[in-house]
């Protein structure tokens, strides 16, 4: 029997490579929906190709792409017909379809950071009263998913890998002016703005470890970050005995989405590239220079506080990096931008997701509005 599957944000770079995947398996997948924002000319490509009987898109104006029907990504993501709803949104505004993807007891393979930094212990709770499933997409939490499988105890150390970013080779006196253009010139991987910006700054690897943390119950100081540059080495866990276990592979987003696809299965694709020893030549583990890496100090010391400054941290980033992307703020002045917005909070320790959404929005236009002409 086919999977039926709902991909949001199928026009990214996630999405578009799960489609990727599904591709070569036509006999083990059915595409019921598609959600897009703005990119209609490609989601009705999408469209053709895959004949979902769904879509969702931001323009109102369009209720039907051949025979596939309008509806709302909230209701895509939690359609009867759905079991597996590959959540690959960016930002804050992906937390709704998560809590009610897994409400519905969805499968929901999860690339959406922000759901997690958020509100993670409202989602696993979420998952766990009602059936649903949170399987991790990242690379480097779905590498942690691979190696604690089968294990009877938990690891007593994660290790996440980082490639540094765009700037890692750059003193932090170089990068005072360096460009929208140069800082999405990610050095290994092909990711979307945000998630490539959030990899200069490493903010998204504070959320790696902040996700770490939510869905394997570890503590913060349970989990290190080493700079990896040749991004083979995705992530390691140290066991109890000093065993080292780690996930090896090229840094091409398919092979986590295809390892959760198919879970607890694995499938051969002779599309994916093959990573050989031998091409390796070498693999170097370097410890993270904190001075190049302000947002990283940022959201770890919020992390260690918790309550609503996480949900800020999510929205105020996500503004910060839309103002760079604009050229209205220096990428030196990102991680300011976030504090600045953090210290103006009135943080809760106890919170509902509606509290974790508010505080989100409120975090985006805050830091947006310092920077708005009349």
């Amino acid at each position: 029997m086919k999977k039926r599957i709902a991909i949001l944000g199928s026009t990214g770079s996630v999405g578009s490579q799960t489609l990727d995947v599904i591709r070569q398996f036509p006999e083990d997948f059915e595409v019921v929906g598609l959600s897009a924002g703005y990119n209609v000319d490609e989601l009705a490509k999408q469209i053709a190709e895959f004949e979902p009987r769904y879509f969702s898109c931001l323009d109102d104006s369009i209720t039907e792409i051949g025979d596939s029907q309008w509806i709302s990504m909230l209701d895509l993501a939690t359609h009867s017909d759905v079991e597996f709803v590959m959540h690959a949104t960016a930002g804050v505004e992906g937390l709704p379809c998560a809590i009610a993807a897994l409400s519905a007891g969805k499968i929901v393979g999860l690339s959406n950071k922000e759901s997690i930094v958020m509100a993670g212990a409202h989602l696993k709770r979420v998952a766990d009263e009602n059936g649903g499933t949170i399987l991790p997409i990242d690379s480097e939490p779905n590498a942690l998913w691979q190696c604690v499988i089968g294990e009877k105890s938990s690891p007593k150390r994660y290790i996440i890998t980082a490639s540094g970013g765009a700037f890692r080779d750059r003193t932090p006196q170089e990068l005072a002016n360096v460009t929208p253009e140069e800082a999405l010139k990610h050095p290994t991987w092909s990711m979307g703005k945000k998630i490539t910006i959030d990899s200069a700054t490493l903010m998204n690897k504070a959320f790696e470890v902040i996700e770490t943390a939510s869905l394997f119950d570890a503590t913060l100081d349970e989990i290190d970050v080493v700079i990896h540059r040749q991004s083979i080495v995705h992530s390691l866990v140290e066991m109890e005995d000093g065993s080292i276990k780690a996930q090896l592979s090229l840094p091409d987003m398919r092979h986590p989405i295809q390892f959760a696809l198919f879970y607890p299965e694995r499938r051969p694709n002779d599309t994916l590239p093959k990573f050989d020893l031998l091409d390796a030549y070498e693999l170097t583990f370097e410890a993270m220079d904190p001075s190049k890496y302000p947002c990283f100090d940022l959201a770890m010391k919020y992390a260690r506080i918790g309550g609503t400054y996480n949900a800020v941290l999510a929205g105020a980033d996500e503004a910060a990096v839309d103002l760079f992307l604009d050229r209205k703020i220096k990428f030196t002045e990102i991680a300011n931008e976030i504090q600045t917005t953090i210290d103006l909070h009135e943080a809760k320790t106890e919170f509902t997701v509606e509290d974790a959404i508010a505080a989100a929005q409120w975090a985006y236009e805050t830091t947006t509005t310092r920077h708005s002409t009349v």
